[in-house]
């Protein structure tokens, strides 16, 4: 193991979700890594905030997707508890929308009987709660009674999470029942924190931030690479013997490089953060609104963070979706080209104008359901990011990695649920290179996370989120485990 270590060089591409958890998997098997990261920090992508449990979100994706999802976000959790809010979800449908709650039924029994199977075959996979509560349904005349009851400062049960929905949603703008289910928060600004600490304790793992990778050329016929970077204005050169592509909707450019060929979208994405003062003491649970895609009723997605800060989605053209924000790669190029005004909110800054008048669309497409929601005001500037998506699938939500050419691994990941699956998948291929032994495979070696501290996870996220000009709430979790029953 020593030897094969030492003859074993990985150079990893990008360090958002996949590139990140990548090198930390990775180091934690012993292997020479070495991370190149544009930022500063870590993991500044576009935004995620849920777990995707059975991907409940997404009507339109299949029953075997929303499986993997659901198994895939149960490894999720277990491998990054510490980036968990444990509240859970509620799924409403709009009296204007062409579905039924009802059609959601056979889908949930589905999850909530897969996820006892998954229970009966590892103990540990019950970090959802009990699979018997899996989700639970809400009749109107649930919804007005729970309306008389007061809110509860530190929810433990279904019906006291209710409540402040059932206090503020209009209730002849829904359809019954409405669901509430164990699927949780994902905190990303704690994530970015953890994964630092963690990858900074391994000797093993090199973290070169603020790096550019400006060429890379593969050495025949020994089939290693040639890496030239850029970082601290000085032009540098190392090779490695395996070559991870995680540059997230970057990737087209290093296959360009490499000379692989490619089909994919790139979908600019941006969330809205709004603050809602008279709700700052009440915990809620995130809310998501069905809808169609694109419509002047998509789905509108209520994310709830500490003092009253709320994360939205609006899946309108006023709101999350955008005119030519969708774009595939060519055949002369597989890096599909976002236009210009997009790269700059990436790369410079929001202007304030736009930041306002989408952050309003979205309180006001909100405050539909919500009335009192009309009140809110601009939190901050958006959450925001561009994300691939490998094919031609917009509606894609599982997807790990390829091997499109020998010692190259590409990381495909849309969910970020999916990178453990992910690093499975490289480690294998790694293993048939002769870079690492069998025994390797499925380690999932953890120690480095499990040595965080949590008040040291929690300060750095804090620190995080305000460099990135973010409030410091949006470190925090409204829920943490030893707060919840779980």
């Amino acid at each position: 193991m020593e030897n094969m270590n030492e003859k074993a060089k990985i150079a990893i591409i990008g360090g958002g979700v996949a590139g990140a958890t990548s090198a930390l998997y990775l180091g934690q098997l012993g292997l020479d890594v070495t991370l190149f990261e544009k930022e500063k920090s870590l993991i500044s992508g576009p935004p995620f905030c849920h777990l995707h449990a059975g991907g409940n979100l997404y009507r339109e994706i299949s029953d075997a997707q929303c499986i993997t999802l659901l198994k895939q976000s149960i490894d999720f959790l277990r491998y990054y508890p510490f980036i968990v809010d444990y509240r859970p979800t509620v799924i409403a449908i709009p009296t204007e929308d062409r579905g039924t709650p009802q059609d959601l039924l056979p889908r949930l029994d589905l999850l909530a009987e897969t996820y006892e199977t998954l229970i009966q075959n590892d103990p540990m996979n019950k970090v959802l709660g009990e699979s018997s509560n899996y989700y639970k349904l809400y009749s109107s005349d649930e919804i007005e009674s729970l309306r008389q009851q007061p809110v509860v400062p530190v929810p433990k049960s279904s019906d006291e999470w209710m409540i402040p929905v059932a206090k503020q949603i209009d209730l002849d703008k829904v359809k019954y029942p409405l669901v509430l289910v164990q699927e949780y928060g994902l905190n990303l600004f704690r994530l970015a924190s953890g994964v630092t600490l963690a990858l900074k304790s391994l000797s093993n793992v090199d973290l070169k931030s603020e790096s550019i990778v400006s060429n890379i050329q593969e050495n025949c016929p020994s089939g290693s690479w040639d890496v030239t970077y850029v970082q601290n204005d000085r032009v540098q050169e190392e090779y490695f013997d395996y070559l991870i592509n995680a540059a997230g909707f970057r990737s087209g450019k290093i296959d360009d490089l490499i000379g692989v060929e490619c089909k994919r979208m790139v979908e600019f994405k941006a969330a809205y953060i709004s603050q809602w003062e008279s709700c700052c003491d009440t915990l809620w649970p995130e809310v998501i609104f069905h809808g169609e895609r694109g419509t002047p009723h998509g789905m509108g997605q209520f994310t709830p963070y500490p003092d009253g800060y709320f994360q939205l989605h609006g899946m309108t053209k006023e709101i999350t979706l955008y005119e030519e924000g969708l774009v595939s790669n060519t055949p002369f190029s597989c890096q599909p080209h976002l236009k210009q005004d997009f790269i700059e909110k990436i790369e410079k800054s929001w202007r304030p104008e736009e930041t306002e008048k989408r952050t309003r669309n979205a309180i006001r497409h909100l405050s539909q359901y919500l009335p009192a929601f009309s009140k809110a005001k601009v939190g901050s500037k958006p959450l925001f990011g561009a994300q691939q998506i490998p094919g031609d699938d917009p509606t894609l939500r599982v997807a790990e990695v390829s091997f499109p050419a020998p010692r190259y691994a590409r990381c495909e990941i849309v969910k970020v649920s999916s990178v453990l699956d992910m690093a499975d998948a490289i480690a294998r291929d790694l293993v048939k290179c002769g870079y690492l032994p069998p025994s390797a495979q499925h380690q999932r070696n953890k120690n480095s996370i499990d040595a965080l501290e949590e008040a040291e996870v929690a300060e750095y996220a804090k620190e995080i989120a305000l460099s990135r000009e973010y409030p410091a709430s949006l470190a925090k979790l409204t829920m943490p485990k030893k707060m919840s029953n779980l």
